[in-house]
This record gives structure tokens, sequence and C-alpha cells, in this order.
């Protein structure tokens, strides 16, 4: 079981979810069907009843089965038949179903009409662009209301108490054949735990007793795909069901990593849905949806140190390995050719956003910086691509980025190391910066490949970012640090992965060891949200993230006596 306030009630391939939340950080006293289609939108509310009065209930979810009982006054319980479709049964308590927003107008809120050709109430919402078709399966309505009212109105269906009812809702576009029943109830619910239990099988077939936080991770990415719609012209595992319902184009290679080992072509997916979206100039975008694609900013050059990582699991055949080779290419060159002064060997970032850590104390003051951190993710995708090159039969290129990858890395050293640390640059003044930001020691991703003083002077500095429940962003004791702050100071999924691989390449194995398992106790704790508190461990902002639960699966899974 888990929290229903914590983690959304959903399925896999679904838009919408079952949900007290209804927008960012707000929470309704009641559960709602939220979709996520044109945005975050609440349309239609769950009421228990009994006695004509609203029903105290305890809530209950497993990953096939949403429960409200009422002790001796009864139970409803709601599934996924599909993508589309809930049941919803009722034994002794009702349900009354409201209409999440309470005006129509020309251009907002729903129309409740019934529908002639099947008998079905059919909800149209503006918000969504979608309809809702409630079917009542078994009992009689006790009351209906708001049936073709326009602007202000009390829209409703309610299910009585004391009997035994059941509906299915579905969404869907403009039209489909009339609801038909073609499984019981409870088969319904069963076919939904095999299905789960089939992908957490696949995703984390070494989970046991050690790991105990392993299935409702896998339960997270599982419950926040969807199907193709919209802008995502293949699957997608949403960061969330909550607010933060987009894939950005660093969180999608997290999901990508995780999933690998037991679903090849969904993790395929994942790596390459924001490339799909690549523009002319070869850069991604800093975000994708359902209905909205941004290009204001853009997301940091990980992919070859993901693609590197996915290559060990995913049997990718030739045309995989040209597209990707040929996408990978591109987003390099953005950076190399749009992103980088006439006469300047580094490039930069034009804000916090672009680095993924947003609001993070290495950009205080001068904002457009030639960090560290993206000089080694552009020296890792050098060398990603070299070895791309030359596994197609391209020696001339693979040199080629080979020799620019020796570049860079010899223009970080050169350039950014003074007195015994990375330091940021204005990529317009030239002015050095410092920082006490766990950015500034990201180069540790280099591994192996950073001379062993320096790895050893960044590891040192890392684990003074370390508290009993991980990797805090600005050290606890900073000036800079505040506890609910973000990128300045919360401890975060991505942070942790990438610092953790990077400290085992260059062989601080012991340290690596220890971040990794404060990082798997703080989910077995806290759960997977957005980021922690570094210094209570409590979740904080989205409470179901899916770059923090693949995070919890990929160290678990390297944890194991064969990882």
């Amino acid at each position: 079981m888990f929290s229903i306030h914590d983690i959304p009630f959903s399925y896999r391939g679904s838009w919408f979810d079952i949900s007290p939340v209804v927008a960012e950080k707000t929470y309704a006293d009641d559960l709602h069907l939220v979709s996520h289609q044109t945005g975050m939108h609440p349309v239609l509310r769950f009421v228990p009843l009994s006695g004509g009065r609203r029903a105290e209930t305890r809530v209950t979810a497993t990953p096939a089965v949403l429960t409200w009982d009422a002790d001796d006054d009864g139970r409803i319980a709601l599934a996924y038949q599909d993508a589309g479709t809930v049941r919803v049964r009722g034994t002794g308590l009702g349900l009354r179903v409201e209409v999440a927003a309470s005006r129509l107008t020309p251009f907002t809120g729903s129309y409740l009409l019934h529908d002639p050709v099947d008998g079905a109430y059919v909800l149209t919402s503006y918000e969504t662009g979608r309809r809702y078709r409630i079917t009542v399966l078994t009992g009689t309505p006790a009351e209906v209301a708001g049936v073709g009212a326009l602007g202000a109105a009390d829209r409703h269906l309610t299910l009585p108490a004391g009997g035994v009812w059941e509906i299915a809702i579905e969404e869907y576009e403009t039209a489909r054949p009339p609801y038909v029943i073609s499984t019981s109830f409870d088969d319904t619910v069963g076919a939904v735990a095999r299905r789960f239990q089939a992908f957490a099988d696949a995703v984390a077939p070494w989970r046991d007793d050690t790991t105990p936080a392993a299935e409702l991770a896998a339960y997270v990415l599982w419950s926040a795909t969807v199907r193709p719609a919209g802008f995502l012209a293949r699957p997608g595992v949403l960061m969330s069901k909550h607010w933060m319902d987009k894939i950005w184009s660093w969180d999608h290679c997290f999901n990508a990593l995780a999933l690998a080992g037991g679903e090849p072509e969904l993790a395929w997916d994942q790596f390459q849905l924001p490339f799909d979206h690549q523009d002319p100039a070869g850069a991604l975008p800093d975000s994708v949806t359902h209905s909205e694609v941004l290009h204001n900013f853009v997301k940091p050059p990980i992919h070859g140190w993901a693609l590197r990582r996915l290559r060990e699991q995913l049997p990718l055949n030739q045309d995989q390995l040209l597209e990707g080779y040929g996408r990978l290419s591109a987003w390099t060159r953005f950076w190399l050719d749009h992103r980088r002064v006439p006469g300047h060997r580094l490039a930069h970032y034009q804000h916090g956003n672009d680095s993924g850590w947003d609001n993070a104390t290495t950009f205080d003051g001068d904002r457009v910086l030639e960090t560290g951190d993206l000089a080694a993710f552009l020296v890792l995708q050098l060398r990603e691509l070299s070895a791309l090159a030359a596994e197609l039969g391209r020696p001339d290129e693979a040199r080629q980025w080979r020799d620019g990858a020796g570049a860079m890395r010899a223009a970080l050293l050169g350039e950014l190391w003074q007195d015994g640390r990375f330091v940021a640059r204005s990529a317009a003044t030239g002015r050095p910066h410092e920082s006490r930001s766990l950015l500034d020691l990201m180069p540790i991703v280099l591994g192996a490949d950073l001379p062993p003083e320096i790895s050893a002077q960044l590891a040192a500095r890392i684990a003074g970012h370390l508290t009993e429940h991980g990797l805090a962003t600005e050290p606890v004791d900073s000036p800079g640090y505040a506890a609910d702050g973000y990128w300045r100071g919360p401890i975060w999924a991505p942070a942790t992965v990438l610092i953790e691989d990077g400290l085992r390449r260059s062989g601080h194995v012991e340290l690596a060891d220890r971040i990794s398992r404060r990082f798997r106790a703080l989910c077995e704790k806290s759960g997977f949200a957005e980021n922690f508190d570094a210094e209570t461990g409590a979740g904080l902002r989205d409470r179901a993230y899916t770059w923090t639960a693949s995070s919890y699966l990929l160290l678990a899974a390297a944890s194991r006596p064969n990882g």
C-alpha cells in the first residue's frame, strides 16, 4: 500500500490519475480525477456518502485498486480497466461524482449531457479538450443535477448508499461505441495486479527485503507512463502525475537507465523523446509535455554519459546507433558552435536553468557562466561520440571527436582549476566566481580521467556535503543554505547518481558506497520526493518524482552482490 497524498493512483499509459492533488502544492479534501492533457486539470470530484451526508472514510491504495472504507457502512473500490477507463464499485456507501468546474463559459468549464444514444452521462471539458463518459453498469442514480445547464451550476451524479452499484468512467476524444462490460470488477483488479507485477519483475528482478522501496519505485515509474498523445510521439514517463507533469531534457536520462534492463524499448523511447523535438541548431527543448514544447532554456548535456551506460544494457541495432549518433552529434555541436564566445575553448550556460540547477549559488551574481560541470559533461559526450563513430566505421570523425574531448579537458583543467578548486567564470568578462555549491564539484563525473590529486581534493570537498541523509547541494553551514531552497541545500537524486558514479570510477569507492547507502535509506524512509531536506530527510515539493524513483532503482541494483 502507499499514501495517496504522496503518490497518485494511476495506470501505465493513462493521462489521468486519481489524487487529492489538484494543482501545484494544492491538496483538496476529496479525491479527484485529474487529467494531464493540455495541462493539469481536476475534472471530477469523488465524495463518498452515507446517510445522506459525506461519509468519513479511510483511503487505501495498492497498484491495482483504490478503496474508500467506512467500517460497517461499506466500501467503494476503483480500478483501471485500461489506460482510458476506470471502474468504480460501491457496496453500502454512496458516491457523488461532481464536476470540478462550477461554471461553464464560452471558453472554460464543463458541460454535462445525457446521451440518448446509450443512456450514459457525458461531460465535455474545455480545460482538457476531452470528454468524460459515465456509464451506470449496476444500480440506479439517486440524483442527477446540471444536465444541459449553462453558466454557474451544480453538476453531479449521485449513486445511492445502502446497496450495490457500479459505474465506468472513460476519458476520450469525440466518440466511441457504447460501453460494454467485458470482465468483472474483481477480474479487472486481478489483471492490473498481474500487469504491474510483470513490470516490477522486469525492472527490479533483484529486489528483496534489503531493498524495501524497490516495488514502490517501480510503481512510481509504471503509473507515470503515458501513451503517445499530443507532442509525445512515443510512450513517455512524466516526471510526475502531480504538477511536475513534463519530461525535462535531462530528467529523462535517469528514467531511461532505470528501465534499460527490463523494458528496453521503453528505455530507448525515454532517451530519444526530447531528441524528437531537437531544433535546427541542434538544441534540445527545456521540456516536453502533452501540449507544450519549451525552448526558452536548455538542460545540461549529460546525454553522452547516459548513452554510454545505456549501451552497456541495450542491444541497439545499426539504425538506432546511427540515429543516436546523428542526434547526439547535433546536440554537441550546439554547445560548441552556439555556446562558446569567439576565441574561448569553454562553453557556457546562459542561466542556472540551463544547468538543471536553477538557483544554485554558483549563479549568484553572474548568470552567463563557463562552468566545470558543463565542460566535464562535454568531455564525456565527445568521448562517447568518438566511440560511436569508430563503431560505425567513421575513423576520421572518431579522431575529431577524440581530439575535441582532449582539448575540452585541457581547457577545464588549465582555465577553471585554480588554487585547489574548480571555479566558474563569466563568459563576458572572464571574472572567476567561487561558491560552495555541490555543482562546482561535478567534474568528478570524469572519474579516472581526472588527475588523481584533483579527484582526491574533489572527493574531500564532496564528503563535506554529506549529511546523515545524503549530499546537500549547499553545505548546511553555508550562508547560502536554505532547508527548502531547491538547489541551495536539499538533496537531489540526479546529483547523487552522477557524483556517486564519478567517485566510483575515480577509485573513491568507500565514499561512493556511503553516498549510495544514505540515499537509498532516505528513499526508504521518505519516499520519492522531488528533493529532500538535507538535515531532516523530509520529502519536499512534488512527492512522486520519477527520476528519484529511478535513481533509487539504479543504486539499489548496483548495490546487489552481482550489481
